[in-house]
């Protein structure tokens, strides 16, 4: 969940019992025949949530790491209907599982209308309050299959960027005006950034937040804020140019209406070409229980694929970016997730890195180089606590829907595949390494 390709939500009208926000569209259903058969073994017990404790996360009073990918689409592929998959979801979900993966990152907003370009389509809420049902139910079905297999997701509440409507769109429909799209990064980072300031924004999006955590989840019959299978709530995807009161008092109010799960920023972290974004301070808040980063080689400049040289001196620079901040997480006594990397599969030899038959070589060794801070970290008792690489496309391939790859950037750039042997490897040996520090 990106910033621009190389550049580099008080309750609304209360229907249908405890829904709250308008739906249109198809209504969720009163049972679940349609939730696949999966071990009880495998399911999150009821009641049980990830917490922090002296700078940990627990679990049960144990210590708590996980294995993660980005998963934005989940939401989406889970719509009963010609714009979702849900065969296709439940063979994601099973294979990620069995990968070892535990936690997805997934989008839990998006806005309209659908009209827009570089958007998830359907959206979830087409006007202010507006919500499209099939859509808030393709979110409760990712929730509960989730949940049958012991997996937990980050819920992303908004985005800095275009791809899911998010700020720009709440600033759109709030001043009526056309949303300039990049093009001018300067003239699109301001109009995105409006959205702090608009009161009438803040309560649309504070509206939003009411409804997700007061939802029933028709599947699972829990609201979500009693669902162990939510593990916490993200601010945005990348807030950038904020007020720090914006971070506080909207992780204040998420904390007010859900005392059982984590609330966290979506944050970079202090990414290059934004010098005034503070890291600790950002984070410092008592209501944000743990900080994030993203670590973007090729989009921060460091990395060209077409020279596949320039990966040698911007390795280093991505293991200095974790390292200033795993230490400044340290200073703040709060986990640190690497919620997103990712690198381009290779440009030579068929000169194609979009290409899904291009070799993953210098991806692999970027994901290991991470992996091994995360180890690193975890083994001298340091604060890093989970990964989740960006991003999963499993069986889809450029040209089919819902590939890893968000709609504004070319299919197939980051994306990982089932068939990428050499990486899911890489993946895989990460996840015995957690399991062996942790035994």
């Amino acid at each position: 969940m990106r910033r621009i390709a190389l550049l580099a939500l008080i309750i609304g009208v209360v229907i249908s019992g405890c829904r709250q926000g308008r739906e249109s569209g198809p209504a969720a259903p009163a049972a679940n025949p349609e939730i696949s058969s999966v071990s009880p073994a495998a399911a999150v017990v009821a009641g049980r949530f990830v917490m922090v404790q002296n700078g940990k996360f627990i679990l049960n009073g144990k210590p708590y790491y996980f294995i993660g990918a980005n998963f934005w689409q989940g939401m989406n592929l889970g719509v009963d209907g010609p714009s979702g998959d849900r065969p296709r979801l439940l063979h994601e979900l099973d294979s990620l599982r069995q990968l070892g993966v535990t936690n997805l990152r997934v989008m839990a907003s998006s806005e309209g209308p659908n009209t827009e370009p570089f958007r998830m389509v359907p959206a979830l809420m087409t006007s202010p309050g507006e919500y499209d049902g099939s859509v808030l139910d393709g979110l409760d079905f990712l929730l509960a299959e989730m949940g049958k297999r012991g997996m937990r997701a980050v819920m992303v509440l908004n985005n800095f960027w275009q791809w899911s409507g998010g700020m720009i769109q709440y600033v759109s429909w709030h001043e009526k005006t056309p949303i300039p799209y990049p093009g001018d990064y300067e003239k699109f980072i301001n109009y995105s950034a409006k959205f702090y300031s608009y009161e009438e924004c803040q309560e649309w999006f504070r509206n939003h937040i009411a409804m997700l955590t007061s939802r029933t989840n028709p599947y699972t019959g829990l609201k979500y804020r009693d669902d162990p299978a939510v593990f916490s709530w993200e601010l945005a995807n990348e807030p950038r140019r904020y007020p720090q009161s914006w971070v506080d008092e909207t992780a204040a109010y998420i904390k007010s209406l859900d005392p059982n799960h984590m609330v966290t920023t979506g944050s970079e972290g202090a990414p290059p070409g934004e010098p005034t974004q503070d890291f600790v301070k950002t984070h410092s808040g008592p209501g944000i229980d743990y900080v994030t980063i993203h670590i973007w080689p090729q989009n921060w400049g460091w990395y060209d694929p077409k020279r596949p040289s320039t990966y040698k001196a911007a390795e280093p620079l991505a293991i200095a970016y974790f390292q200033k901040h795993a230490k400044e997480a340290a200073s703040m006594g709060k986990p640190l997730v690497l919620e997103e990397f990712g690198l381009a599969r290779d440009w030579v030899p068929l000169r194609d890195n979009l290409n899904p038959a291009s070799s993953t070589t210098t991806k692999d060794l970027y994901y290991a180089a991470l992996y091994k801070q995360v180890i690193d970290s975890i083994a001298a008792g340091g604060p890093a606590a989970g990964d989740n690489f960006w991003a999963w496309a499993g069986r889809a391939r450029p040209g089919m829907s819902w590939v890893g790859d968000p709609p504004h950037e070319p299919a197939g750039w980051y994306s990982v595949y089932d068939t990428d042997a050499t990486t899911l490897a890489v993946i895989s040996a990460h996840v015995k390494e957690i399991a062996a520090l942790v035994k």
